[in-house]
């Protein structure tokens, strides 16, 4: 049985770390690098880092402070925003990150996935895909539909297509959050997560609504997620990593523990 991750989100704006809820009302909460270090020591199995505004104001990614993150850590990063070419890929790299994330640009130019499996390997494309549930429709059959620039713009495009599509273009992960579930802490969207780990063969982090340690026992489990994407919970310093691997290894959920 291969373990589950348990993966602290730094969403990062002006610099700052910085938490909303559905995508809205963002607040600053901290500096995304001693955050960083905290959970690395913690025993987190990785970390994401999303620059949250990057692709929404058209401009690059904040590549010093994810130097300065790949610099406080010693476990996987991965990095998204404003990634829209393979040079993207290759600074964010070249500044320390494992794997790259994307996003919007992917959903805009579908090839990018393709060129930057090409270029660093599959393992290093993360498929970022921020979903939002609306009616089942000849167009969005899977009743879940695509949104990109930070939950700004509707696609038109169905969620489960998508993911498949991005499989096949070289994608080697997804990290698949539900808008309507994002910083709720009411849990994840345990259907969506289903529904697309279910149906792609590379692994799924669930992300979006984890407020106990119960969510990530559903997700991990009902929800067939490879991984756990959190924020709330150890940001406001509810839970540690420790409290939450220990509980899911009390549950019979196989996790890496450092201590």
């Amino acid at each position: 049985m291969l373990s589950k991750r348990i993966i602290p989100c730094l969403d990062v704006r002006a610099g700052k770390l910085t938490k909303g809820i559905k995508f809205k009302a963002n607040i600053d909460i901290g500096d995304p690098v001693e955050a960083a270090r905290q959970y690395y020591e913690q025993g987190a199995d990785e970390i994401v880092f999303y620059d949250i505004t990057a692709s929404s104001d058209s401009r690059d990614i904040m590549i010093d402070i994810v130097r300065q993150v790949a610099e406080a850590i010693m476990i996987p990063f991965s990095v998204g925003g404003g990634i829209r070419t393979v040079e993207d890929m290759r600074r964010v790299i070249l500044a320390g990150a494992e794997k790259i994330s994307v996003n919007s640009e992917a959903v805009k130019n579908p090839p990018l996935i393709r060129e930057g499996a090409k270029a660093f390997g599959s393992q290093c494309i993360v498929l970022g895909m921020d979903v939002k549930k609306v009616d089942v429709s000849p167009a969005i059959p899977s009743g879940y539909e695509m949104v990109i620039h930070g939950g700004r713009v509707f696609t038109g495009i169905d969620a489960l297509a998508w993911a498949k599509e991005a499989e096949s273009l070289g994608a080697g992960e997804i990290c698949l959050n539900s808008i309507d579930a994002d910083g709720t802490q009411e849990g994840y969207e345990i259907d969506l997560t289903s529904l697309i780990s279910s149906n792609v063969s590379i692994p799924v982090i669930a992300s979006g609504g984890a407020g106990k340690p119960e969510h990530l026992r559903d997700v991990l489990t009902r929800g067939r997620a490879d991984a756990a994407l959190i924020a709330s919970m150890v940001h406001y310093d509810m839970y540690t990593i420790k409290d939450i691997k220990t509980y899911l290894n009390s549950q019979g959920i196989k996790m890496r523990m450092f201590w």
